[in-house]
């Protein structure tokens, strides 16, 4: 099952690869013959997205690992680690972009002229947003069905890139037909659109981080843990309750108490129902542990 996972997670990452490379190729040439700076800085970002697909297919490969002696509880958060260092490159991209769109401003304001793209740049901007919406549309719904935060993190990604295109095609479409007094307003896009950018970046690492330093789940979920306990009507107190996120999975620790004249093999019944209860709940990978105790 989880190499499946893997093999599909990588067949994703494969074709916003091969989206991101060409689009990068076309930004390139639309932005130098198009004489557009926004649209060659367009190009670098789809460039930091192509980077991220490599990163991904790293991780993935490696968090696809199946656990081992030095990895009792597998490989998952390398899949956390990835997500966490695409959210830093969509800071860095974001804050690069509201620094050269401030300076652009900056000489703007100063009464330098800024310079007129053509309409190739326009069109390339066009045709970016498109695909890197439609990229991101399929990256999103594949990261949902198959529970990935790294593929989660890639595909914000890719809407960064088609943010960012908004950005450039309004600032460029704003100069070539309204002339030059407007060209103030590509840099502008930019800025704003930077500003949103980090504010995704920071959640992504916000999550990322918290995971990685084994952050417990939230407490709604908790609180499912403990309502699937406390159906077993034999079953009192569940207490010590430890949660984390491992990559996709979840584990989860528990101790519960029986009546003191229960015997082992009917309290380790339970134990073992309880536990195929969790992960009938939150997925049969999930790693559980139930510790049994006697009633005062």
């Amino acid at each position: 099952m989880e190499g499946n996972r893997e093999s599909q997670m990588c067949r994703v990452t494969v074709i916003g690869g091969v989206a991101n490379a060409a689009l990068l190729a076309f930004k390139f040439v639309a932005g130098f013959v198009g004489h557009s700076s926004a649209m060659i800085a367009d190009a670098v970002h789809s460039f930091s997205d192509f980077i991220t697909d490599v990163i991904v297919l790293v991780f993935v490969r490696i968090s696809g690992k199946p656990q081992d002696s030095s990895h009792d509880y597998g490989h998952g958060k390398y899949e956390t680690l990835a997500s966490t260092i695409i959210g830093l490159a969509l800071f860095a991209v974001a804050i690069g972009i509201i620094v050269s769109g401030a300076q652009k401003i900056a000489a703007w304001v100063k009464g330098e002229d800024l310079a007129s793209p053509g309409m190739l740049a326009f069109w390339a901007a066009i045709v970016s947003i498109v695909v890197k919406e439609i990229t991101y549309r399929y990256t999103i719904a594949e990261a949902r069905r198959l529970d990935s935060s790294a593929l989660k993190a890639n595909a914000w990604h890719h809407r960064s890139d088609a943010f960012s295109s908004i950005g450039t095609a309004i600032g460029i479409g704003g100069a070539i037909f309204l002339g030059k007094r407007w060209t103030v307003l590509d840099p502008l896009a930019g800025v704003i659109v930077g500003a949103v950018l980090i504010k995704v970046a920071v959640d992504m690492v916000k999550d990322g981080i918290g995971d990685l330093m084994e952050k417990s789940l939230p407490e709604d979920v908790e609180n499912e843990i403990l309502s699937v306990v406390t159906s077993f009507s034999d079953v009192q107190d569940p207490h010590n309750l430890r949660t984390r996120r491992i990559g996709n999975r979840i584990a989860i620790e528990i101790h519960v108490r029986m009546d003191g004249s229960t015997d082992l093999k009917t309290s380790h019944q339970r134990a073992s129902d309880i536990e195929s209860a969790l992960r009938t709940k939150f997925g049969p990978d999930t790693h559980v542990t139930v510790h049994m105790e006697p009633t005062k």
